[in-house]
């Protein structure tokens, strides 16, 4: 079972139609104890930072979050649920994360020509650049995913399992042990989301 933490921030029942469009049983939950039951953990997020870190840690499942993922449970973050697996992030002062992966969220204003557009959305090719992760054995070299963001990961260069071209090269995913993040939206990737969920619920993901 996956569970999606629910703590008010997210495209909670779209993810979780993706998830049971490829059969996976998915609950979207904020209750610890399901979490802690579940075989995956998925942490969601759109918006601020900031915002979306205090809600995690107000609804006390930030703790739970952290303790499952370093007890071996597989857990995906998306989209600011993957800035959110970072130490910390400059989005509008100075906010912590949750430190599962190392490294830091950044404006892409500061790498980017000033003459593309800010949030990059939009459809993008990734790019693994060496060994390609479990994580997409079901997908290619170059397929498109779906982006909407302002701030990428930055300074986590051993961690970052794809990039996508966008004026400079950006982060779109990273992964660290059991614990992986995707800058852009599976659920919203068409059938190149879904074999990359597919691949998370399997084993050796």
């Amino acid at each position: 079972m996956v569970a999606i933490v629910d703590y008010g921030v997210g495209n909670l029942f779209s993810l979780r139609s993706s998830f049971l469009s490829i059969g996976v049983e998915t609950v979207v939950t904020s209750d610890p104890a399901v979490l802690h039951a579940a075989d995956r953990i998925v942490l969601p997020g759109v918006g601020a930072f900031g915002d979306a870190a205090k809600k995690l840690r107000d609804s006390g499942l930030a703790d739970v979050v952290v303790a499952e993922a370093k007890a071996g449970k597989p857990l995906l973050g998306i989209c600011l649920g993957m800035q959110l697996l970072f130490d910390k992030s400059l989005e509008y002062g100075e906010h912590a994360g949750l430190g599962l992966i190392p490294g830091e969220v950044r404006p892409i204003a500061e790498v980017i020509p000033a003459e593309l557009k800010i949030p990059h959305i939009g459809w993008n090719a990734l790019h693994f650049g060496g060994k390609k992760s479990p994580l997409f054995r079901y997908i290619e070299e170059g397929d498109f995913v779906y982006f909407v963001h302002s701030f990428y990961g930055a300074k986590c260069a051993e961690s970052v399992i794809a990039t996508a071209e966008y004026g400079a090269e950006l982060t779109a995913a990273v992964a660290h042990d059991n614990v992986y993040g995707c800058q852009f939206h599976p659920e919203k990737s068409g059938e190149v989301g879904m074999n990359i969920l597919r691949a998370f619920c399997e084993k050796e993901a």
